[in-house]
């Protein structure tokens, strides 16, 4: 394949319908390193028709191929996942700017969800029975592929964010077309390649690179995709829901947040205590530069420690190593794009328009050998003072702008926290282990952490509340968004009801 054959329909690799390219940019140095193709709505439709035959047509074999040869491919693939690590960690760095050693974190989460999702269907009954009340009535619950999935993901985790839904799709024995960020595409195509490489029949997974509109949008209406799933930014996701939702498709859209950390005084009664909580909230804000769905945003402390709290946070904060992510001793590399810097510049100017108090960073750092002018660097950024009327707080910035706000006591706390029309996850810092759990379970956001913040596990689920989504990925499920249940009910001795008298 050439470099613009980044289409694959149908088991064949190929460029445009349009003949279209577009440049992927190093966001370290602002320069083009690959190029892909870019797709239309014509490229969408072929993909698309691709799933339906391997679903539905003659072809159509994926669907009914046996649990335990689906779950033997998903394990194929997460080894080969192993075997490309390196190279799959420097395209994520050169993709998306994270560091070498975040994206190898990446790689080994993607093996271990398409482990985890082989060895989930494989461990399934045939069914669940139901039980008529008779010996005469044999009734079950099955469950059965949903169909053709229409798969949108984000630029900021493309690998991961791919994998969370390819691998349960595949798993329940459906066909799909995914469509990686224009911003961020290669992750992704090198995914497809693994599954081909694993012996993934033709027509079973589909990629189209191009942009969310005319691509992702064609997705969303087309007539033969059963399921559209989305992970992305509120406003887009929801335009295309409303779409998918008008040709009756089952939906799954995860959409962000605004993520609280909440430190209690009593975390930092001890000194480790206090080196703990205040490396958390740098790690829980500032990793793969806050552009992070479940970034600790947020930083909600007690007002008793706050002003020692902060000083530290931002103290260290100074300190963070920044520059082009494939570069030994980088902790932080760029954003991801010249439209992602500027909405974060604006966020900084608005809230110091505001009132906010500027404790560190708020600019882009002086240029380097390792943070070249042209690259999308801004400095991680603490902002003190904050309440919920700021535009900072309320929306997503996508950044390393960490806000502060403080509170006097429990309720107080999880007031705050509670406090936003997102509530994708959150975290919990206290030593009494009571008010932690107490806390916790007050708080309507879809993943909470107590003391500790970003682990998650492929087994339990994630997603959010409010304006977060709508479904779950990871856990059952995650898988069970891919599947339609089906009651299967046999009267095993049929004989005449004799409702109607003639």
């Amino acid at each position: 394949m050439s470099a613009a054959e980044t289409i694959h329909v149908d088991g064949v690799w190929r460029a445009a319908a349009s003949g279209a390219v577009r440049e992927v940019l190093d966001p370290a140095d602002a320069r083009p390193f690959r190029t892909v193709a870019e797709g239309g709505a014509a490229d969408a439709d072929a993909a698309v028709l691709a799933a339906h035959r391997a679903f539905d047509g003659g072809q159509g074999t994926w669907p009914r191929t046996p649990v335990a040869e689906r779950a033997a491919l998903l394990r194929r693939v997460a080894g080969l996942l192993q075997r490309d690590r390196e190279e799959l960690a420097l395209i994520e760095s050169r993709d998306t700017g994270k560091t070498l050693e975040e994206g190898r974190v990446d790689v080994d989460d993607v093996t271990n969800a398409f482990g985890y999702f082989a060895d989930l269907v494989t461990n399934e009954s045939g069914g669940r029975v139901v039980d008529a009340g008779s010996p005469d009535v044999h009734s079950v619950v099955v469950h059965e592929p949903v169909g053709v999935c229409a798969l949108i993901t984000p630029w900021n985790y493309p690998l991961l964010q791919a994998s969370w839904k390819i691998a349960p799709a595949l798993a329940a024995g459906n066909t799909f077309v995914v469509k990686p960020s224009e911003v961020t595409p290669l992750s992704t195509v090198h995914l497809v390649k693994l599954l081909v490489e694993a012996g993934l029949p033709a027509g079973v997974a589909n990629i189209v690179t191009g942009p969310g509109v005319p691509v992702g949008a064609r997705l969303a209406e087309h007539p033969q995709v059963d399921l559209f799933s989305f992970t992305g930014g509120l406003a887009s996701g929801t335009r295309a829901a409303q779409s998918a939702v008008a040709g009756a498709k089952r939906i799954a859209l995860e959409l962000g947040g605004k993520n609280p950390n909440v430190v209690f005084a009593d975390a930092c009664a001890t000194e480790d205590g206090f080196d703990t909580a205040v490396d958390q909230a740098l790690n829980a804000a500032f990793i793969h530069s806050g552009q992070v769905c479940s970034a600790g945003a947020r930083l909600i402390v007690e007002e008793s420690v706050k002003d020692r709290f902060v000083t530290e946070l931002a103290h260290r904060a100074e300190k963070i190593r920044l520059g082009r992510g494939t570069a030994d001793g980088v902790e932080c590399g760029p954003l991801v794009s010249q439209q992602q810097l500027d909405k974060v510049e604006a966020y900084v100017a608005s809230a110091l328009a505001e009132g906010a108090k500027l404790r560190c960073g708020g600019q882009r750092p002086e240029p380097s050998e390792l943070r070249p002018a042209t690259g999308y660097f801004y400095l991680p950024t603490v902002l003190d003072g904050c309440h919920r009327e700021m535009k900072v707080v309320r929306e997503e910035t996508f950044g390393p702008i960490l806000t502060v706000e403080s509170f006097r006591d429990e309720e107080e706390a999880v007031a705050l926290a509670n406090d936003t029309e997102y509530g994708l996850a959150g975290a919990v810092w206290s030593g009494d282990t009571a008010r932690a759990r107490r806390v916790a379970a007050r708080l309507r956001h879809g993943t909470v952490w107590i003391n500790d913040y970003h682990p998650y596990l492929p087994q339990a689920e994630w997603g959010g509340f409010g304006k977060s989504g709508i479904g779950r990925e990871l856990g059952l499920s995650g898988l069970d968004e891919y599947r339609e249940s089906k009651h299967i009910y046999e009267n095993l001795r049929p004989a005449p009801v004799r409702w109607f008298a003639g």
